[in-house]
């Protein structure tokens, strides 16, 4: 089903179950004025419309200038507002109570006990695709501190006839990975390890072309400052980086050169503040050609260097 708008047509999803509902314009932008009557930001309310009810944002830009349209909701209004309730009572993140986040082109399930993929994250796959060995049939990666396997999906799907590695110390969060390798069909090319940064790859070390970490490198004196939705609720495995924030980083580039196989690739994703330190630690670690990128505002938010082809 397509409902016009004016000249515009936007497509009306098909509803999720009996409770799926036709709404009109007028009513739909009432109701959402109301909804944010109740406190919140505008933008995570909108990111409920689309990932709770099925309305993208693109289509209810649209209905502004076309009062007459109609659209499909997922589900009733009902279930939206106490899901929109209950984030402003306990701040707990949309994304948990939707149960997926989107994050590249995908829709991934999530649940308390797994780090929220960031946006910010997306950009280690393009750096991968720029600076890593993209050209070559096989190539052996891993993914460290996987959390809800985004960074591993994402690389099992750039080197489709190679063979990875998806390391988690949590059980939670492993098991959300290994179900989201699962519904891409990835299982088959991706392995995952339980333990701690290096450790579970011992069989591989020396022998990894490609590793890439998302570790966590918040301060632990600076969490109590985090935004509730994020302090109360996503897990301090995944946040704490001991008292500088530095501690798994270290761990990680520690064992970058034993790990690497020769011209392999780390790449790291590190506090905006941390660019300096990190560089250190690489050049410490013995890595070479090293390299800083910058995040989505233009900060110093990912490290890359090579393990040097004869040691």
């Amino acid at each position: 089903m397509v409902s016009q708008v004016g000249t515009v047509p936007v497509p009306a999803p098909l509803a999720d179950g009996p409770d799926g509902l036709l709404i009109t314009a007028p009513e739909l932008l009432g109701w959402r004025h109301r909804m944010l009557g109740l406190g919140g930001d505008a933008a995570a309310f909108d990111w409920l419309l689309d990932l709770g009810g099925g309305l993208r944002w693109s289509q209810l830009q649209a209905l502004w200038c076309h009062p007459e349209a109609v659209v499909r909701l997922h589900g009733s209004l009902e279930a939206l507002e106490a899901l929109w309730r209950r984030h402003l009572d306990s701040h707990e993140p949309l994304q948990y109570l939707v149960g997926r986040c989107p994050w590249r082109d995908l829709e991934l399930p999530v649940a308390p006990g797994v780090l929220i993929p960031r946006q910010e994250t997306e950009l280690l796959v393009d750096l991968v695709l720029s600076l890593g060995p993209t050209g070559r049939p096989e190539v052996r990666w891993a993914d460290l501190g996987t959390g809800s396997g985004c960074l591993a999906i994402a690389l099992a799907r750039i080197f489709p006839s190679s063979r990875g590695f998806a390391v988690e110390a949590s059980p939670e969060a492993l098991a959300q990975a290994i179900a989201n390798l699962s519904r891409g069909d990835l299982q088959q090319h991706v392995t995952p390890l339980a333990g701690d940064w290096w450790q579970p790859l011992a069989p591989w070390w020396g022998e990894l072309d490609l590793v890439v970490s998302n570790p966590p490198y918040i301060p632990s004196a600076t969490l109590a400052a985090l935004e509730p939705v994020v302090r109360d609720h996503e897990p301090r495995l995944a946040l704490d980086g001991g008292p500088d924030g530095l501690t798994a980083i270290r761990s990680i580039v520690a064992g970058s050169l034993r790990g690497l196989a020769p011209g392999g690739l780390l790449l790291l994703e590190h506090h905006h503040d941390q660019s300096e330190a990190v560089g250190e630690l690489l050049v410490a670690a013995g890595l070479e050609r090293l390299g800083v990128h910058a995040d989505l505002e233009g900060r110093a938010r990912f490290a890359s260097g090579w393990r040097p082809c004869v040691r």
